[in-house]
């Protein structure tokens, strides 16, 4: 495989693709170690979860081995699963354009990741060939090659769609992300239309009349409920294509008896929710971005205050275009709401004059509003450190499900000067049935200070577990007397 002329200037740096969820870092290291100058590996993972995305990548000091690793690497076996090793792209742009990327479906079971990259191989550089597979591990029939160039895929899709290949005829053409993609039959030459804001005195007599201009029409129909009436919508169709268009063309939005037509091409329900979804997710980004600084978090609000005394409150610092105060379905304030403001600058003079002022008997909290996902991770990485022991392991989980800060404040002082007992499972001389843990010696200064209310809870405690144990004929119960011990203190 030639060094693409894009990458040569870029480190020597290969992305491997399709990693089994199980396979870390020493893995990775262990499957490239018979290449010297490999100087790193990482396989990423979730930020909160913490769990494998499958793709990782290996850093290398010398670009011949990271060339050397690509041909031997790619497309062999780690863990089980077929891995692609390619170079790699760290400009997002280049990998999300799709340039030179082909979509290839219709593909025999037989042909893998190697055999589609020795179909294609021929027409270009590629860079990257995949068959997509299932979770059995056979192939789902289509997949993607990744060219170097945009001529190098043309000359693909012009040579190999619509070729024989394992007694199947496979279709390539150019890839497009799925947000772009145009939906089965949209541009397709239609004939069936659909009508809207007819008056209920609209027949269909009338309606055939006045859509017969435009061609031959072969079905017409008003949709009715059960009572006969009309539900203000209809379907009309053409024998031609060419007459449907001019028919929607002309009568879309113009005025028929009362109300202006909506005439456009029918579509299934399925297609028109999922263009509708896809607008209003586009709208929806658009709105996140414009006013992304400018959305204020209002708590703490008293439940008596209306949209109209929070916009009072509010407009001395700007501009605002929308104040809501979030209620419940009986219309009871939740107590926090939303400020929305023309620009950032506003935003943030808001948060430094009311943040903390009281406001109908309560202190407002003021802050720049976050995503619900964008605020979960803040507060996961804020309390990240929290989660960590002193010397640096992870918190053990105290038993009976007590909180973690009393481990922090009072047990691990504890576990460092020896005051606590050990865990009862490495005591020696201890004795399941009907016995009583050994008694231990402290030194005067070593004993904690404790009051007597937490002397005579320990002692009532204990008298509580050792009965407990001989309810249970005579058989320790462990959990018990871990959460004395640990309440004890």
């Amino acid at each position: 495989m030639a060094v693409p002329a894009t990458v040569a200037a870029v480190p020597a740096s290969l992305y491997v693709g399709d990693l089994h969820s199980e396979v870390v870092d020493h893995h990775l290291f262990e499957a490239f170690a018979e290449f010297k100058t490999m100087d790193s590996v990482r396989v990423c993972r979730d930020r909160v979860t913490m769990k494998s995305l499958c793709y990782g990548y290996v850093n290398f000091k010398s670009q011949q081995d990271a060339i050397r690793a690509m041909k031997l690497k790619n497309n062999s076996y780690l863990n089980g699963k077929v891995i692609r090793v390619m170079w790699s792209h760290p400009d997002p742009s280049a990998r999300k354009s799709g340039r030179g990327n082909v979509f290839v479906k219709n593909l025999a079971g037989s042909i893998d990741n190697a055999g589609l990259h020795d179909l294609f191989q021929k027409y270009g550089n590629i860079l990257s060939s995949k068959v997509v597979m299932s979770g059995d591990g056979k192939s789902k029939g289509y997949g993607f090659v990744q060219f170097e160039s945009e001529e190098s895929a043309n000359n693909a899709i012009e040579k190999l769609n619509g070729s024989t290949v394992g007694d199947k005829q496979i279709y390539v053409g150019k890839f497009v992300r799925k947000g772009d993609r145009i939906l089965p039959g949209y541009d397709a030459k239609y004939t069936n239309l659909y009508i809207k804001n007819l008056d209920s005195d609209i027949t269909e007599a009338l309606l055939q009349e006045k859509f017969s201009s435009f061609g031959k029409i072969i079905s017409l129909v008003i949709s009715k409920d059960d009572n006969g009436l009309s539900k203000g919508f209809a379907f009309v169709n053409y024998e031609n294509p060419d007459d449907a268009r001019k028919a929607m063309e002309a009568m879309n939005g113009l005025k028929f008896g009362s109300k202006n037509l909506y005439v456009a091409r029918a579509q299934k329900k399925a297609e028109r929710e999922q263009i509708l979804h896809r607008q209003f997710e586009e709208k929806r980004k658009e709105q996140i971005l414009k006013y992304q600084a400018s959305n204020l978090y209002v708590k703490n609000i008293d439940d008596d205050v209306t949209d109209k005394e929070l916009r009072d409150l509010f407009s001395s610092c700007g501009t605002i275009t929308s104040v809501k105060v979030m209620r419940d379905d009986k219309g009871i304030s939740k107590g926090f709401g939303f400020v929305c403001f023309s620009n950032p600058e506003e935003a943030n003079k808001a948060v430094r004059s009311f943040n903390g002022c009281m406001f109908h008997r309560k202190p407002l909290y003021i802050a720049i509003a976050q995503r619900k996902m964008d605020r979960k991770t803040q507060l996961n990485l804020h309390y990240a450190p929290q989660q960590t022991g002193l010397d640096g392991s992870s918190t053990p989980v105290i038993p009976g499900g007590f909180p973690p800060y009393f481990y922090h404040s009072v047990a691990s002082q504890m576990f460092q000067s020896g005051l606590l007992y050990q865990p009862l499972g490495l005591r020696s001389g201890w004795r399941a049935n009907d016995s009583v843990p050994p008694t231990r010696s402290f030194q005067q200064s070593q004993v904690p200070n404790f009051t007597r209310h937490h002397r005579q809870n320990r002692s009532r405690m204990n008298g509580n577990v050792n009965s407990l144990g001989k309810a249970h004929s005579g058989v320790y119960i462990p959990q018990y007397y871990q959460a004395v011990e640990y309440l004890a203190v």
